[in-house]
């Protein structure tokens, strides 16, 4: 009962179309202040002390690293390597678009500035050379939701902080701690680089099958002369990963290391990023931070009150006692998360079903590592289709099409991302391989 007020209110909040983090603020201080004994002082306790955890921190400055890198012209260079790497191939533009994503993220931790980044400079081009634009639209709708797996990745970072601290028994009692955001960055790796062949294969086929235009082939020396120009934006995928890696850094410090580094090449080295547009830059990641962090602290309250009333530890025994095979809970765990990605955004949907989820994940015995990657995928896939795909969106914008008919226009690729969901839902060795190798779990 408890269960179904808490969230008939906050559905029927998010149907006036108020924000989602304001309706979880009103949901929760609604029930606790009507419903429970919980002092106030402890609410106004958790609403500051939620966005107190040391990985929180990572949030901005990435999101701060993002946007000196699209200002910075590090998007640019990154096409021109990829483009003089395949430009060649069938559909060698598109091709180029989906391995320029794919570096991208890897710097960049937020799939819309992945979209923007890659998008306002390769679309155009695709359009001049002869591409439809609905392919081109296609591509970097799709390759641009890279941006939240390959490491660093914002919801990531949001999976661990929404899990981290909660007590969680396995299947045979045993207690099962909550996946690290290095965890989590080290595991993102090869599903992202699987996923980026993926649809670089989707492009290349379609691209075949239509006769698309190709490029000229690229002497090597060219493609030494892009690599040249592109390195310094190419180094800081080895500085945060092999930083994580190497220990010298945690997740947090990586984070801050790659703003500071992204600041250095966009102004100084590549100077294309003037000292008088900095604050820009600055006031810009500023109102993203505190956007997220505003969910963030409401999505805690949330999960406090989940806790308050062992929702989820009563539908983890429920499920556990209908019998229910773990291979059903992650069909469901799929179905919920893909309907939910109909009405809200990414970062929403994983701070409310996370901690929902998760303890019911353990006690089935489904790794926590796997789990969060199996989240973010189906992030991934919500971000791409209607009617509130951020991805659509911001292409939308660049492109000016219609959602209907991105739409159309994302399906090919977006069929190739609901298979790939599959193989890592039940094949839990693509995410555990490399950190296990790696000795981190």
């Amino acid at each position: 009962m408890d269960a179904l007020l808490i969230f008939g209110g906050l559905i029927a909040l998010m149907l006036t179309g108020m924000p989602i983090s304001i309706a979880l603020g009103l949901t929760v201080l609604g029930f606790l202040f009507t419903m429970t004994t919980v002092p106030i002082d402890t609410v106004a306790l958790k609403l500051f002390t939620g966005i107190e955890k040391f990985e929180i921190m990572a949030i901005p400055f990435f999101i701060l690293a993002g946007n000196f890198l699209t200002h910075g012209g590090v998007a640019r260079r990154m096409i021109n390597f990829a483009t003089a790497m395949v430009g060649h191939w069938h559909g060698g533009l598109g091709l180029a678009g989906v391995i320029a994503c794919a570096l991208f993220a890897a710097v960049s931790g937020s799939s819309p500035a992945t979209v923007v980044a890659i998008g306002t400079i390769i679309l155009p081009a695709m359009v001049k050379q002869g591409f439809p634009e609905r392919f081109g639209a296609g591509v970097i709708t799709t390759s641009g939701a890279l941006g939240i797996l390959i490491p660093p990745s914002i919801v990531m970072v949001m999976y661990a902080v929404a899990t981290s601290g909660m007590q969680v028994t396995g299947p045979n009692g045993e207690i099962v701690s909550s996946a690290s955001v290095g965890q989590l960055f080290i595991a993102g790796v090869v599903p992202g680089l699987l996923l980026a062949t993926l649809l670089g294969l989707t492009t290349w086929w379609r691209a075949r099958k239509h006769n698309y235009p190709r490029q000229p082939r690229a002497s090597w020396q060219e493609r030494w002369i892009a690599f040249r120009k592109a390195i310094w934006g190419l180094l800081l995928i080895i500085i945060v990963i092999g930083g994580i890696y190497t220990g010298v850094f945690t997740p947090t410090e990586a984070a801050a290391m790659s703003a500071v580094y992204a600041f250095v090449i966009a102004v100084w080295v590549y100077k294309d990023l003037k000292l008088s547009d900095v604050p820009k830059v600055l006031l810009s990641s500023a109102n993203m931070s505190a956007m997220l962090l505003y969910i963030i602290t409401n999505a805690v309250l949330f999960s406090f009150l989940m806790t308050h009333e062992e929702i989820p530890q009563a539908l983890g025994a429920w499920m556990v006692s209908t019998g229910l095979s773990w291979w059903m809970f992650l069909i469901a765990v799929n179905i919920i998360l893909l309907a939910a990605g109909n009405f809200m955004e990414p970062s929403s949907i994983v701070l409310i079903m996370a901690p929902i989820l998760f303890p019911v994940a353990v006690k089935l015995g489904i790794d926590p590592v796997h789990f969060g990657i199996m989240i973010v995928v189906n992030m991934e896939v919500g971000m791409c289709h209607p009617p509130v795909g951020l991805n659509l969106y911001v292409a939308s914008g660049i492109t000016k099409m219609g959602i209907t008919e991105l739409t159309i226009a994302v399906m090919p690729w977006l069929l190739t991302m609901l298979g790939f969901l599959l193989l890592i839902t039940y094949v839990p060795q693509v995410t555990l391989f490399l950190p296990r190798l790696l000795g981190m779990m």
